[in-house]
């Protein structure tokens, strides 16, 4: 086996787990899933770029744990560099061995042979073989050696160009798009019952007469986790109701969450790491830099706990029969979850399968894999029927893992110009809470909720390169003098984990809005001042690319407000897509309230495999991230959240979504670039240096609220 391998295919070496040949269809086996992004449709284009088939030609397979490869999860825009390499080069090794075959049975040079929709001519010969033809009925049970070369950019056909989205077709025809839509003889319906929040304990429970309800088949009470099972929907619901009425529930005065989170962040530090080129190291964390003269400038940002927000609540079906559990789940991470799975319920991994369903996007560790748990449990309880378990939304906003408040302090000095030293410090809980099969402990709810529990993993400070709280904290300038400090807080009385781009939000937010501080400190354009410290020329190109947009951009003015634009720049992991984001809002006189106009979005991510899913992977991203900046934050009450619906949890509505108009640098001959995550950071840095630019107010609280601006252009 070649040690040049992509990972993923060195990891799963036997091309029959990647690719099937059956009815003149090829069968393409990913481990990752489709969670909205179009990766299924992406992973399609390049296996029939490489196997010289049409795109009808390809069935896509996505994310089971009983066959095609085990990639881990769906996280860290990192689904084309991995699992599009490795299936790139496995279609590769494939084609390149049925050229080979066909080559031998022709008596010709390989090279003389030409393929068209899998089938393989020689043209001297006037001959053809299809693959299916020199399979026959076979497959190709050997492993990938890697000595095939992919196509060169300047073969494409169908790479980098646009296409329909092959996931799209059920979702908008109403057919079985998602975990919903999927049917089951003899299925049943449950829904669970929390408590408040995870401080709370089951007092007392007197469930007889909910067990007495018509078409109620069980309710399961172990510990402090309850569920029901019904024969129909409407009851499912309908004794969840009642259920909720009878359960009493207790808590402790230690268990009170705080209530001023900036505050709670700084004075429970439990590790500090200095950051050095986006990876913690544990050395001495020295004081902070100085430089003599210039212009010195200290600034703190915040952002707050943040949901989800799935439009849709999370959903599983669990059957248990003959001693083995089916696990239907839109979890990241099939494998992942059915090891986690297995150690709760002390089951063999053979014992449990696990097959992911789409459902609302997830956007990282939200309620998905709790959902599974829920589910496989109360499978177990009444087994032989398929158990449709759905959460209600204030299940989703209550339980699942919410994205950390986070502070991030920054304080440079500029001389002549230029920043001489940065100093960063960043406070956040965890952004790592996934239920990974962790042994003892666990991070799935039920299994802290039943009567025999598990322990919660305890929290602690990632080291990865550009991991949780520290991702993007390395500003991607030249600056002769960092330090960069990461506060890890273990408390977990809010339970946290990974929410779309983590650290990188926040972290970025601070970085461009500081910079367009610096630039104002120092009398300097705020776009000239970023390319001043920017060497990167693919970060240059994006920049002058929103900055040269958005200059041209002209707002339709209304009468009673004041309009700004404002730009921002992220190279999402200093290693991945490189974005810049530009913003054109108008702020009202009287109100205060902020209207987004326009967006521009300039990106390189590398080679281009499908143009109008990269385009809305962006423009996805920057209205998420709107949402979060201008509408959203967790409330917290004395003991739990009380954001419990979108009434109390407020997100971006169609109207108040801007034009946004995308414009992509494709660099054919470069490496694929993540780039479902590369808008959340600039976002909020944008629109913050947007307001500045209307109203001279500068805001550095997340969320936006009129109320805040109010206060902020009182104090000036």
């Amino acid at each position: 086996m070649s040690k040049d391998l992509p990972d993923a295919l060195r990891r799963n070496p036997l091309l029959s787990t990647w690719l099937q040949f059956d009815n003149e269809k090829v069968l393409v086996q990913t481990g990752k899933v489709e969670l909205g992004q179009g990766i299924s449709t992406a992973i399609a284009m390049i296996a029939a770029e490489e196997l010289d088939v049409s795109l009808n030609q390809i069935d896509i397979k996505t994310g089971r744990t009983d066959s095609g490869p085990n990639e881990f999860l769906t996280a860290g825009s990192m689904s084309i560099e991995g699992s599009g390499s490795a299936v790139r080069q496995a279609c590769a090794d494939a084609r390149s061995y049925l050229l080979n075959q066909a080559a031998g049975l022709f008596d010709v040079s390989s090279k003389e042979l030409s393929i068209c929709d899998g089938i393989i001519s020689n043209p001297a010969g006037n001959e053809q073989i299809s693959y299916w033809q020199l399979l026959d009925g076979s497959q190709l049970d050997f492993e990938a050696n890697g000595e095939a070369k992919a196509k060169a950019p300047s073969q494409y056909k169908l790479v980098g160009h646009s296409t329909t989205r092959i996931d799209l077709l059920g979702k908008l025809t109403g057919e079985t798009a998602f975990i919903q839509d999927l049917k089951f003889e003899n299925a049943l319906y449950a829904r669970i019952v929390r408590p408040p929040g995870m401080a709370f304990s089951l007092s007392s429970l007197d469930a007889s007469d909910v067990e007495a309800m018509p078409g109620v088949c069980k309710v399961v009470v172990d510990g402090n986790f309850i569920g029901v099972i019904a024969d129909n929907e409407f009851t499912a619901v309908e004794a969840r109701k009642k259920l909720h009425q009878l359960a009493e529930w207790r808590t402790k005065p230690e268990d009170r969450l705080p209530s001023d989170i900036p505050r709670f962040l700084k004075e429970n530090v439990d590790d500090s790491l200095l950051v050095e080129d986006g990876t913690p190291v544990e050395t001495s964390i020295p004081p902070l830099l100085e430089a003599a003269g210039g212009i010195r400038c200290s600034a703190a940002y915040f952002k707050p706990y943040h949901l989800h927000g799935s439009i849709g609540p999370s959903a599983a079906i669990a059957e248990f029969r003959d001693n083995r559990l089916t696990i239907y789940s839109h979890s990241q991470g099939p494998h992942v979850v059915r090891a986690a799975i297995s150690q709760a319920l002390d089951m063999d991994l053979d014992q449990i399968t696990v097959i992911h369903a789409e459902n609302a996007g997830c956007y990282g560790h939200n309620g998905a894999d709790d959902a599974a748990m829920d589910a496989a449990m109360l499978a177990r309880q009444y087994p032989g029927h398929p158990i449709f378990l759905q959460w209600q939304r204030e299940d989703e906003h209550l339980w699942e893992p919410f994205s950390p408040a986070m502070l991030v302090e920054l304080d440079a000095s500029v001389i002549d110009g230029s920043i001489r030293t940065w100093n960063a410090d960043i406070y956040s809980q965890t952004h790592m809470g996934r239920p990974i099969p962790f042994g003892s402990v666990t991070n799935l709810v039920a299994a802290w909720q039943k009567s025999e529990s598990m322990p919660r993993a305890e929290a602690r400070p990632g080291i990865a390169f550009h991991g949780g709280i520290h991702r993007n904290a390395d500003p991607y300038y030249q600056i002769p003098a960092k330090r960069i400090v990461k506060n890890l807080v273990r408390d977990q009385k809010v339970r946290t984990s990974s929410t779309r781009s983590l650290g990188a939000f926040a972290n970025v937010f601070a970085i461009e809005t500081f910079m367009n501080e610096l630039a104002h400190a120092s009398g300097q354009d705020d776009v000239q001042f970023r390319l001043n410290h920017l060497r990167d020329h693919r970060g240059r190109a994006v920049i002058m690319s929103t900055a040269a947009r958005l200059k041209d951009y002209q707002v339709e003015e209304r009468e009673g407000w004041q309009y700004g634009r404002g730009i921002a720049f992220a190279r999402y992991k200093n290693s991945k897509c490189y974005t810049a984001v530009g913003v054109v809002l108008g702020v009202n006189q009287e109100t205060l309230e902020i209207s987004l106009r326009h967006t521009v979005i300039s990106a390189d991510a590398g080679q281009v495999i499908d143009k109008d899913g990269l385009t809305n992977q962006l423009e996805g991203g920057f209205i998420q991230a709107a949402s979060w900046t201008l509408k959203e934050a967790v409330q917290l009450g004395e003991f739990a959240s009380i954001s419990e619906n979108w009434d109390s949890y407020p997100i971006l509505t169609f109207p108040e979504v801007p034009t946004v108009e995308t414009i992509i640098l494709d660099q054919p001959e470069e490496p694929n670039l993540g780039a479902g995550e590369a808008t959340q950071g600039p976002t909020p840095a944008a629109i913050s240096n947007a307001i500045f630019d209307a109203t001279g107010i500068r805001i550095r609280e997340i969320p936006f609220l009129p109320d805040l601006l109010r206060s902020l252009a009182l104090k000036d």
